[in-house]
């Protein structure tokens, strides 16, 4: 008996992943749900585990190969079992384009001139009524493109590859015509040989990188950004942290200064529901978000990665404490999946352990709002006739600006300060931004 064994579903829109390692070779015998390769998508790297156990025959992928949900991985001889793939098969009108060109270098390029010279679509998500299959529609977000202005060659008007392609070609001829608006300002020229220098090295971006770069210029683009500093006195909160932190209580959940700017920041999110939202132009309103999710960066060895937790809000201290130490570790050690990585309203990245004080970070759209925590330090501070030692902790909140006014801002970022200047007053008082 042989099994064949697939690439299965990895995520909502995700259509192929880079494969990073191969953990099997072919005649080795591997076990039902046994890891047989290492994938990389656009938010997460996971392992794939075999639907199969027995013996491999053939293996078809190796590292650096790009495939496709569905995709055969290997054949299994000798199965004891076999699972199907659970791919539901959706019917199209025509077959969808090679997604191969997914990662060339001229869609690349393409993505970047196009961001260069025309405004990105405000819209998550496209309209499932729109005649395109879903590659097409992801290539159509990944430019920058609104795949509702695009005309279809398709039969009964569907709408293909080349023609997303073309609809971005044309806005691009638009944007450079003579008596268009300056957007030429904005182009990339191209980079000179450096080689002429000295030796250099070239590597291929990961998809992690890609994927982030490809979304910082999205949000550069679409965001006008502005950011607002301010400084927390953490001098009684840091003392009874590390006191806490001593506490048998605390084995399992060490407080640290991000998990409780989290859940600070939680706090604030309902007192200030336009920080929890996203703006929506194209039908003129704002989407405000219910529930309170929040994100925090995590620094990796493939790039950023922003886990999510989910109803921080709702949540004691301790468990958000215990979240964000197996979020980050489970970042570091490749192992959060696509979910764990979506549908955050709001955003924290805290850069104090690298030893950075005030820094403007960028905002993740369709977020409108990022808070930016730096390294406290000592400072003198003029109290009751004297100077004393007082740590102050940096923040920085990162907006935009056509959602939320700079009066917004200080208020939302003052508010965060006093509860970390005094956090029993918040704790007093947990639920009193759900009153508003």
């Amino acid at each position: 008996m042989t099994g064949e064994v697939v690439l299965p579903e990895l995520g909502e829109n995700i259509e192929t992943a880079d494969v990073s390692a191969v953990l099997v070779s072919v005649g080795d015998l591997i076990r039902l749900d046994q890891p047989v390769i290492e994938v990389e998508t656009e938010k997460a790297s996971l392992e794939v585990p075999a639907s199969a156990e027995g013996r491999v025959a053939e293996l078809f992928v190796s590292a650096g190969d790009t495939i496709k949900v569905g995709q055969a991985i290997l054949v299994v001889e000798g199965a004891a079992r076999a699972v199907p793939p659970a791919r539901e098969e959706k019917p199209e009108l025509e077959p969808p384009d090679g997604a191969t060109e997914r990662g060339t270098q001229e869609q690349d390029a393409a993505v970047l001139a196009f961001r260069a010279a025309s405004r990105p679509s405000a819209r998550p998500e496209i309209a499932e009524s729109v005649p395109a299959a879903p590659s097409v529609r992801a290539l159509a977000r990944e430019i920058g493109v609104e795949i509702r202005d695009v005309t279809g060659s398709g039969r009964a008007g569907r709408i293909t590859r080349d023609d997303v392609k073309a609809h971005a070609k044309q806005l691009l001829r638009a944007a450079s015509a003579p008596g268009a608006a300056s957007s030429s300002s904005f182009s990339v020229p191209p980079l000179p040989d450096f080689s002429k220098w000295g030796e250099v090295r070239r590597e291929p971006l990961t998809r992690v990188r890609r994927v982030t770069a490809s979304r910082m210029a999205n949000a550069w683009v679409t965001v006008p950004h502005v950011t607002q500093f301010d400084r927390a006195d953490i001098t009684r909160f840091e003392a009874m942290r590390k006191d806490f932190n001593r506490r048998p209580e605390a084995a399992d959940a060490k407080l640290t200064v991000t998990a409780v700017v989290i859940k600070m920041v939680a706090g604030a999110l309902t007192r200030f529901p336009q920080f929890n939202a996203s703006l929506d132009a194209d039908a003129g309103e704002v989407v405000y978000k219910k529930y309170v999710h929040v994100g925090v960066a995590v620094d990796t060895d493939r790039g950023l990665l922003v886990p999510v937790l989910r109803d921080v809000d709702r949540k004691p201290l301790l468990q958000v404490a215990r979240e964000v130490s197996e979020l980050a570790g489970r970042a570091r050690n490749r192992k959060l999946v696509p979910d764990e990585m979506s549908g955050a309203g709001f955003t924290v990245s805290n850069l104090g352990g690298l030893g950075t004080t005030y820094f403007s970070p960028i905002v993740n759209w369709p977020e409108v709002a990022i808070l930016g925590v730096g390294r406290a330090e000592t400072r003198a501070v003029h109290e009751a006739g004297e100077f004393q030692p007082h740590l102050l902790l940096p923040l920085s909140v990162s907006y935009d600006h056509r959602l939320i006014d700079g009066a917004d801002a200080a208020r939302f970022l003052r508010w965060i300060a006093e509860a970390l200047e005094q956090p029993l007053l918040l704790l007093l008082d947990e639920d009193g931004g759900r009153r508003g």
